[in-house]
């Protein structure tokens, strides 16, 4: 069952619950894809309408960010649990390393695929990095034919939002794989490019914040969550 908020429709999940899924997705026959917005991204699928397609499309839509749970409760809808993305990630390659599952990285800067790559296969052995590309193309078929011809049964899009969702829509089918996930800026902390906040800032659901200390040209984008709790909340007297 999904929760809808402001137009887009979480799946209400625990984390447990969201990887099985993810699990059984990606030995699923078919091209399958999971996103997780956040108020940012719920935003920018008010303001474009392909953008909202392209998530509510998914097989699996997870809140990402604490303000989504905020918002459930102020609608009187209350998610589960928030299901970050990059931790959702994390638990799913476990999963993928002890199946010898195979994982495409698509995304960042040159270079930033490619060193997540290494880190990743010594973080999690068993797990079979079978192809890598930045983030940096100019045309989809070069970059869809590489995934398929590397075989991979998952991918992580790694293009920003909305970007991701939309490319995942278009071309997730042609890739040949089982499960491709919008994962946004999750490469460069694979990569140890960016340092993960501190558990205590994960766990109180402040994340935004370490990254705003780390990042102060960050703060136009957090700025969106206020707004965003306002548009719910009016949303809700509607």
């Amino acid at each position: 069952m999904r929760v809808d908020i402001l137009g887009v429709g979480f799946d209400n999940v625990t984390m447990e619950q969201a990887v099985a899924e993810g699990v059984r997705l990606l030995h699923t026959e078919g091209a399958h894809y999971a996103v997780t917005p956040n108020p940012e991204i719920v935003e920018i699928c008010r303001a474009d309408p392909e953008a909202m397609e392209a998530v509510n499309g998914a097989d699996l839509v997870l809140a990402d960010g604490i303000g989504v749970i905020y918002g459930a409760k102020i609608q009187g809808t209350p998610l589960k649990n928030r299901v970050p993305g990059i931790a959702f990630a994390q638990k799913l390659m476990e999963r993928m390393a002890q199946e010898g599952d195979t994982l495409f990285l698509l995304g960042a800067k040159p270079g930033v695929a490619e060193e997540a790559a290494r880190r990743l296969e010594k973080t999690y052995p068993g797990l079979r990095i079978v192809g890598t590309n930045d983030g940096y193309f100019q045309e989809d078929e070069p970059v869809v034919e590489k995934i398929r011809a590397s075989g991979a049964a998952v991918v992580f899009v790694c293009l920003g939002a909305p970007k991701q969702e939309k490319w995942m829509r278009k071309n997730g089918e042609a890739t040949g794989a089982h499960l491709l996930i919008g994962m946004g800026g999750c490469l460069d902390v694979f990569s140890g490019r960016v340092q993960r906040a501190p558990e205590i800032f994960q766990k109180l659901g402040l994340e935004w914040l370490y990254r705003v200390a780390k990042e102060p040209s960050r703060i136009g984008r957090v700025a969106k969550l206020p707004l965003f709790l306002v548009h719910v909340a009016g949303d809700r007297r509607k």
